[in-house]
């Protein structure tokens, strides 16, 4: 449909006072100083405990001209936001929770405005310290290996805690728990760890210590109060043997029975010397230095002595032999040594069997308590057992064994004649573990060996166990799996992890803690493994649907073992359908569809999938809309524009459609938009006027201005060129006939052969429609006509003709032919036959200028 505008002075003067701009000064922010609280923000500086919502500052500026102004803040790609400002005052507030440990310069660009002009300055905010670190050892866990001469005063290792905070609250002092206790002493401010003054260590009276050190901060302010903060650990100091204990015999007193049936070279009984020194013995070389008068020998290895005669050689009914044990070195060199008296009786009498004393008598229950876990090789000192059996020589002999769990415990002497102190030998370690059992019970069992009657005895061994820190706290599962919805509130519950330590007491407790890259928006419940979200914790799936990281379970002792945790954001319908920007105005060609596309930005199918439908429609029962891909089309049935124009008396064929978008989700979101269809029919016509006409469809006021600059340019062409003439011909003497001028310009063909390097790339769309030369083919089937062109008057006399401007009688002043904003080509006036080339060369070079401008000024082609 065709509109024409009358150009009018008004319009004229509309159009030069837009070129007319009033210089704009820009506005400008106020600088007052590092310490004033209004102004550009330069030099600001903010405790990192300042609370998130404070007012921190006011941004204050003003406008040359008086213009009110604006404010804005704005921040580097990928920086943290921590500031926002109201745009009309300037208040500028916390939002984002400071840290000075991990950002302590904040970079933000404030912006001032007054609607023209903007005006953005760079400014640092300092971010201050405040005490809000607790100290932390580093290079745990301390393990420090002392032998036992370490001289008293001397430093065995060097602790080293640091505290992020600056100034006192940064600074570190070292103390140690139970100092008076300690054979240890600390320096408060280097951290080095001595052994007390006049205190030496011992391998074997105590193999390890304990040492529980405290770091404390120097204090500071935190949110207006003085705040000191400290940390524990535990050095674990290993005592080292070295050899400084004589060997000591076991199982003293030693009595041995030699009977008259004994044959010469039997074995007696056998001493048993272990190196005081337990952490690297040394063997054990035997000899008899005196009393044996010749009777007796003793292995120097083994330790068992032989009576070397037959009893009744033996002059003696008792023999007192005088043992020497001695260590020997690595080296072979012979070290300290110690002795022990051996008693040896002589009898020929079987009516005793064994039997067990205590401290006070005959007994056969024996108890002890002790740590799980002793070392192995230890002796059950607690235990005092002796037996005896009361005849003489064989008759006396008995072997020990102990009856009960296999492998624990071993018992010394295996044989014994008369009698001997029984000691107890731990064999296996890890068995006496208290989780297992808490009570151990054994039958010593003493029976003789040689004798007919086969005497016997027993004695009960009850060992009640104390528990020991031996074990590691164990969670359930390696990893936990959950689940959890994206619109749960902050503090909801995500999962529960359990670890168990089947140690007793404190040690037995357990303290859960999380850490890990993805555990920024999770809490643990330290006492009961509960996982819950942050209080501010937002999720949200279409950000980050999966987290990971590691949950700790440690004892009081800082044994701790580990487990991951994985989580998963489950996506909640919580976006609507979005339509794209362009959805307001289509073009449909009858026979090709429309399409409208509208986007869900939820995560997961199928609250991201889209259906589509059309709500309201005028007329209705026009359109049909594909409910998946949103491709809408006219009915079946509507083939032309004459059965569109039979159905509505609307003729522009401009129909206004609502459309609906909505997802799968439960609940579901819906978008509804207006969508306005201009329905036109495809034609064959091509050339630059119907790609300039498609190009401008959308803005007639474009084409009226470009059309109106080239004709002007064509008319001061015509003028100039009139005038050449003029003066040429008054200077000459002939009159040249009219007729001949116009014989030789021939206008027409000049005016194609112009056309041919003005041609342009047409967009596709353009490409349907052409402008020919016969007039007949520029009617379309509906029989109207959008494009006006006035016949060029045929008595112009210079070329190229000028545009179709010829003034009508019946108009009251001149006018420019307006271009349609329809994509649908119009019949053109049979009686414009003629024309057409004219007509299509002034569509090139009006399309041909138009292209120039643009190029000029930088704009994008149409």
């Amino acid at each position: 449909m065709k509109h024409v505008r009358q150009f009018t002075p008004s319009l004229f003067l509309s159009l030069v006072h837009v070129c007319l701009v009033q210089a704009n000064y820009a506005p400008y922010f106020f600088d007052n100083g590092a310490r004033s609280t209004n102004g550009n923000m330069a030099l600001l500086s903010l405790s990192e405990d300042t609370p998130v919502g404070t007012h921190v500052y006011t941004l204050n500026g003003t406008d040359p001209e008086g213009d009110p102004v604006t404010y804005g803040l704005a921040y580097e790609a990928g920086s943290r936001r921590y500031f926002s400002v109201d745009k009309n005052l300037g208040n500028v507030t916390l939002i984002e929770e400071l840290d000075r440990e991990k950002e302590d310069e904040i970079e933000v660009i404030v912006s001032i405005s007054d609607g023209l002009s903007t005006v953005s300055e760079k400014v640092r905010i300092l971010v201050m310290d405040a005490n809000d670190e607790s100290p932390e050892f580093i290079n745990t866990p301390y393990i420090v290996q002392v032998p036992e001469n370490a001289p008293s005063g001397s430093s065995i290792f060097k602790i080293e805690a640091v505290d992020k905070d600056t100034g006192s609250g940064g600074s570190v002092t070292y103390f140690l728990q139970n100092f008076h206790a300690n054979k240890f002493t600390i320096d408060r401010h280097s951290g080095v760890l001595r052994i007390k003054t006049g205190v030496t260590l011992d391998y074997e009276k105590s193999r390890t210590h304990f040492v529980v050190v405290i770091a404390k901060d120097g204090g500071g302010k935190l949110r207006g109060d003085n705040k000191v903060f400290s940390a524990t650990t535990t050095v674990t100091v290993n005592v080292e043997d070295v050899q400084d204990t004589p060997p000591m015999f076991i199982g003293t007193p030693y009595y041995g029975y030699v009977y008259e049936d004994t044959l010469a070279g039997s074995e007696v009984l056998t001493v048993v010397a272990l190196d005081g020194d337990r952490g690297k013995p040394n063997s054990i070389h035997y000899c008899i230095m005196n009393g044996d008068e010749g009777s007796f020998e003793i292995g120097n290895t083994t330790g068992a002595i032989s009576v070397i005669k037959s009893p009744n050689q033996l002059k003696k009914e008792m023999y007192e032999l005088k043992v020497q044990a001695s260590e020997v070195g690595q080296d072979g060199e012979v070290s300290v040594n110690a002795s022990a008296m051996v008693t040896i009786r002589v009898v020929d009498l079987n009516n005793h069997p064994p039997t067990f004393y205590g401290e006070n008598g005959p007994q056969n229950r024996f108890e002890l308590t002790m740590y799980e876990h002793p070392p192995e090789g230890e002796i059950l000192r607690g235990l005092k057992i002796t037996v005896n059996d009361s005849d003489q020589g064989a008759n006396a002999k008995f072997n020990l064994r102990l009856v009960g769990p296999g492998g624990i415990f071993r018992v010394v002497p295996q044989t014994v004649l008369n009698e001997a102190q029984v000691t107890i030998i731990v064999e296996n370690s890890a068995a006496i573990d208290y989780e297992k059992s808490k009570v151990l019970t054994f039958k010593l069992l003493a029976i003789e060996v040689n004798t007919p009657e086969k005497f016997s005895s027993t004695a009960d061994i009850v060992i009640r166990l104390l528990d020991t820190n031996d074990n590691v706290p164990k969670f359930s599962s390696d990893y936990y799996i959950a689940r959890i919805p994206e619109n749960s509130p902050g503090g909801s519950n995500v999962v529960a992890v359990t670890a168990t330590d089947p140690d007793s007491g404190l040690w037995g407790e357990v303290k859960y803690s999380i850490y890990g890259t993805g555990a920024d928006l999770f809490l643990i419940h330290p006492s009961t493994g509960i996982i819950y979200t942050q209080p501010w914790a937002v999720l949200d799936a279409e950000v980050n649907s999966k987290y990971n990281f590691y949950v700790k379970a440690e004892d009081t002792d800082g044994k701790y073992s580990l487990a991951e945790v994985f989580i998963t954001v489950l996506d909640v319908n919580d976006h609507s359908p979005e339509f794209n920007e362009n959805i307001q105005e289509k073009t449909m060609i009858i026979g090709s569809p429309v399409k409208i596309e509208a986007i869900d930005q939820d995560a997961e199918e199928p609250n991201n999938i889209v259906d589509y439908s059309i709500m309201q429609a005028d007329p209705a029962n026009v359109f049909d809309i594909d409910k998946s891909t949103g491709e809408i089309k006219l009915k079946s049935y509507i083939r032309s524009l004459d059965i569109i124009h039979n159905i509505t008396k609307n003729k522009d064929c401009v129909w206004s459609v609502v459309v609906q978008a909505k997802d799968r989700g439960s609940p579901s979101f819906s978008t509804t938009a207006v969508l306005k269809i201009d329905i036109t029919e495809e034609t064959l016509h091509k050339g630059p006027m119907a790609a300039f006409l498609m190009q401008t469809k959308d803005n007639p006021m474009k084409a009226l201005g470009v059309l109106a600059g080239v004709m002007g340019i064509m008319v001061l062409i015509t003028i100039t060129i009139s005038t050449a003439m003029f003066w040429r011909n008054k200077r000459s003497n002939k009159i040249t006939p009219v007729r001949r001028i116009i014989k030789k310009r021939r206008i027409p063909q000049s005016r194609t052969v112009r056309m041919e390097w003005l041609k342009f790339k047409r967009p596709s769309n353009a490409e349907k429609f052409v402008v020919e030369d016969d007039a007949n083919s520029l009617q379309n089937e509906n029989s109207n006509n959008n494009i006006h062109v006035v016949p060029v008057p045929p008595t112009a006399p210079s070329p190229p003709p000028p545009p179709a401007l010829a003034l009508r009688g019946d108009d009251p002043g001149w006018r420019v032919p307006t271009v349609s904003g329809s994509l649908t080509p119009k019949f053109i006036n049979k009686k414009k036959r003629g024309h057409g080339s004219a007509h299509s060369a002034l569509v090139s070079e009006l399309k041909m200028k138009f292209e120039k401008r643009n190029a000029a000024i930088g704009e994008p082609h149409i």
